[in-house]
């Protein structure tokens, strides 16, 4: 008996470690049957991956690279896993059947399947919930328009459209069969109607950082809506010309082309139609810049150089990504409670005077790598 209970001893630690850490091999069967899985971006399942690779913060400022390439960031390729494991609903069986479509070699589905259940089995409920949530409130679509598919696209579409129909049978995700997702990232545009025919525009700001002309922008945006003006910095500073797309209105983006360096976008204006990264807009609330970046972070003291910016992400979600946000205090009529959060010092955003001052989103600016 005693043997007995010394070889369990022996082997239940090793079954629990190969069921919480992914073989080098079965993470990169995944990372590259995944990548080619998102070169034909025409199933809900890479939508809505990506949509939610996009709102955490997981995929960066560069998603078409994080999802090609997820074997070379562990973070990225765990939080694919896990929106695969929330689109199959938290149902093991729907993530199994998800993980085939996907056409992983047949060793690899099963422990990818134990290792995502085992590591979000905590978050299932949350997850369930939030999925819901994504839909009914058309955070992400729940039925979408045809995608019009890149020659080099189509000839692919054929087994993918057979490995779609399998996977709606799968599972009771609210898209049916029939439907046809939109190209990743994208939010599908709605209707024109003869009072806003700006509604044909793509709104989503991930298309921009791959921009290196002023051209580019043109055929997007036509020329009629984008504008050429001397650009500043947060503080007012000149830092060179840049292009206003839809200027002075709402929906206002300043672009700037560094060539090779990135491009930078800003963002001023509140109740902008425009889709940025992470889901971060004018005039949030810090309680969500913090819930996104996943934990508190040290900004500037308001009133003074480099005033409300961020200052350390303190290893956020944020942190790295070319993200800098410049907030502003709402409700600064109070000296006593302002004078906590102004002047030549680093301020906490779990401060108690921060979360009395009405504290929002000023200004955005996201640069790519």
């Amino acid at each position: 008996m005693k043997r007995i209970i010394a070889i369990l001893a022996f082997i239940l630690p090793l079954a629990i470690h190969a069921q919480t850490k992914l073989e080098d091999k079965i993470a990169e069967d995944f990372s590259d049957k995944l990548a080619k899985r998102y070169e034909v971006r025409n199933d809900s399942l890479i939508v809505f991956v990506t949509e939610q690779m996009s709102r955490s913060g997981a995929a960066g400022l560069d998603i078409d690279k994080t999802m090609t390439e997820l074997k070379k960031d562990p973070a990225a390729l765990d939080a694919a896993l896990k929106f695969i494991y929330q689109f199959s609903n938290g149902n093991r069986q729907q993530f199994i059947a998800h993980l085939r479509a996907i056409n992983l070699q047949s060793n690899s589905v099963f422990p990818l399947a134990t290792y995502t259940v085992n590591k979000f089995k905590g978050e299932t409920k949350e997850l369930v919930e939030e999925k819901s949530t994504l839909y009914t409130t058309g955070a992400i679509p729940a039925t979408l328009p045809p995608l019009q598919l890149a020659p080099a696209v189509a000839q692919n579409s054929s087994s993918a459209e057979a490995n779609n129909t399998s996977e709606a049978n799968a599972t009771t995700a609210t898209t049916s069969p029939t439907d046809v997702p939109a190209e990743p990232g994208t939010t599908p545009a709605a209707a024109a109607t003869p009072s806003s025919s700006a509604d044909n525009f793509n709104w989503d700001v991930r298309q921009i950082f791959k921009l290196r002309q002023a051209d580019q922008l043109y055929a997007l945006y036509g020329k009629e809506h984008v504008e050429e003006r001397q650009a500043q910095d947060f503080q007012g500073n000149d830092i060179g010309t840049a292009y206003y797309v839809f200027p002075d209105t709402d929906n206002e983006m300043i672009v700037q082309f560094n060539g090779e360096k990135g491009t930078s976008v800003f963002f001023t204006k509140e109740n902008s139609k425009w889709k940025p990264p992470f889901g971060i807009k004018v005039g949030d609330p810090l309680d969500k810049v913090v819930k996104v970046n996943g934990r508190d972070f040290r900004i500037n003291g308001f009133e003074w150089d480099n005033g409300g910016e961020v200052a350390d992400w303190e290893g956020g979600a944020f942190a790295g990504k070319g993200v800098n946000i410049a907030f502003k205090a709402n409700n600064s009529s109070d000296p006593k409670l302002y004078d906590q959060v102004t002047g030549d010092k680093k301020v906490k955003t779990d401060a108690s005077a921060m979360k009395k001052l009405g504290v929002v989103v000023d200004k955005i600016a996201f640069k790519s790598n």
